[in-house]
């Protein structure tokens, strides 16, 4: 898939929400930001009790080519393990026509305990992610301790954000709107709008780079991470 094969999409990115199992309730951060932002959008991958990692992977897909201009990825849980396995399985060019991804509480999905349906998403795919992102782990999260979050990051060469003690990152953490969260994703929106930018040959790996924050955690123009 080229980048001609998307003539007709904007330049402004859409963000496409990816909620993970039993997808994410009215008080969700994920929730809150496709009614507050105004440019987030849910991908509908249905199935959210009983996912299928193949069935998962390919509505993510007819949802990234149905869209109205270049993604941003924002997944949450077992949905940052779909985006995963959508670009080992499907791939693309680099950042297009996904331009980003947040990445936020990836579940570790080859740990014995956790069993279907999470264990069906597994192993969890060693891959370089073809567009920039960014992961973030909680230090209490039931679902991947902080270390092997962190060796997710490394396997998909993203940058690696510790929001401390913050569980699942999820309603119960009672992080609201997490504007935190925002900024994060707000950086992604600015890169991806500096590359669209750019001449094709000139967009490369390393353009963008330099407006994420540092791979090991946030800096405190960031603000806390509880907000």
């Amino acid at each position: 898939m080229s980048e001609a094969d998307f003539a007709g999409r904007g330049t402004t990115p859409l963000v496409l929400t990816v909620p993970g199992l039993n997808g994410s309730g009215a008080a969700h951060w994920q929730t809150i930001w496709e009614e507050t932002r105004g440019d987030c959008d849910r991908a509908d991958l249905g199935m959210w009790r009983t996912p299928r990692r193949n069935v998962w992977v390919t509505k993510l897909d007819h949802a990234i080519k149905a869209a109205p201009a270049p993604v941003i990825l924002c997944a949450h849980s077992l949905g940052c393990l779909a985006v995963a396995w959508w670009a080992a399985l499907e791939g693309q060019p680099y950042g297009w026509p996904v331009a980003g991804a947040l990445l936020v509480a990836p579940p570790d999905c080859d740990r014995g305990d956790l069993g279907r349906p999470l264990g069906g998403f597994g192993p969890v795919p060693k891959v370089s992610l073809p567009f920039p992102s960014i992961v973030v782990a909680s230090r209490n999260d039931d679902y991947a301790a902080i270390d092997r979050a962190h060796s997710m990051a490394k396997f998909w060469g993203s940058h690696f954000v510790d929001v401390g003690e913050l569980g699942h990152i999820n309603a119960e953490s009672g992080i609201g709107h997490w504007l935190f969260g925002q900024r994060l994703l707000d950086r992604l929106i600015a890169a991806a709008n500096i590359r669209a930018r750019l001449l094709p040959e000139d967009r490369s790996v390393a353009g963008p780079w330099s407006l994420y924050p540092p791979a090991d955690g946030p800096g405190a123009e960031m603000g806390d991470p509880r907000y």
